[in-house]
């Protein structure tokens, strides 16, 4: 995919997005195109929606008002909604991100992938899975990230010693039940990467790393190798004992292969 030449309209869910995350968004749909049209909607009398006030100019967002005209209920899932199928026969961009974790896009999703656009979502884990189902690939915040676990679980192993002088030996298990290795993590999902790759493979029983990756996301929109604490598919298939990757370099650029050893 030329990202180059690859526009993608990104609309944003206010009431339902997470305001810290917008850097971290934006360049996670760069990896696919251009950010060429950028639209946030919420209602912008509320308290609520402070948060994104002073990042709307610094990221170019064009910000949408929608009254709320019924108490406990809002207008943003609608406007949002008709907005996208405005753009969407306007015939000028290849590809929509909805970042939301609301189910109500469900049917938006699948109607502009009945179109033959591209369609991502970005959103929590919480996120139903019908939505996530929906979209070609669906990316979730939490995996934005990834760093932030590390921390928190350095913080925990500091605090621990001064709160327990002798751990007993059942919390020496809870304390060990949270530090499931990358393997165990793996391994939880190894059915699905199984699949994708015998999906892949070419007449020399090897795929291309890239290939699988598409092979996974046919399969499981959502699946992400951050998930299991991997920064990109090479690593965590080189974690993997069952399979080896091959290092196949095409006009001074690396286009690995995995295959099974």
């Amino acid at each position: 995919m030329d990202t180059t030449k690859f526009n993608i309209a990104v609309l944003i869910d206010g009431d339902n997005a997470q305001a810290k995350l917008i850097k971290e968004i934006l360049e996670e749909v760069s990896k696919y195109g251009k950010a060429t049209i950028r639209r946030i909607y919420g209602d912008w009398t509320i308290p609520q929606m402070n948060s994104w006030k002073e990042l709307i100019n610094q990221y170019s967002i064009n910000p949408i008002q929608k009254f709320s005209y019924t108490t406990g209920k809002n207008s943003t899932d609608s406007s949002l909604i008709i907005d996208a199928m405005d753009i969407l026969h306007s015939n000028n961009i290849d590809g929509f991100c909805i970042v939301s974790s609301d189910s109500d896009y469900t049917g938006l999703a699948k109607r502009i992938r009945e179109e033959g656009l591209f369609v991502m979502g970005i959103g929590q884990r919480k996120t139903p899975v019908a939505f996530v189902q929906s979209c070609e690939i669906f990316t979730f915040c939490e995996n934005l990230i990834p760093e932030a676990l590390p921390l928190v679980t350095e913080q925990i192993e500091k605090e621990l010693p001064k709160k327990t002088i002798k751990p007993s030996a059942k919390d020496e298990t809870k304390q060990s039940s949270k530090h499931i290795s990358k393997k165990e993590k793996v391994e939880s999902y190894l059915s699905i990467i199984d699949k994708a790759f015998e999906i892949s493979i070419n007449e020399e029983d090897e795929a291309y790393i890239a290939h699988v990756g598409s092979s996974l996301r046919k399969i499981d929109p959502s699946f992400d190798p951050r998930t299991y604490g991997f920064k990109n598919l090479t690593k965590l298939f080189e974690s993997i004992e069952k399979y080896t990757v091959v290092k196949n370099v095409v006009n001074g650029l690396n286009h690995p292969l995995v295959k099974l050893k």
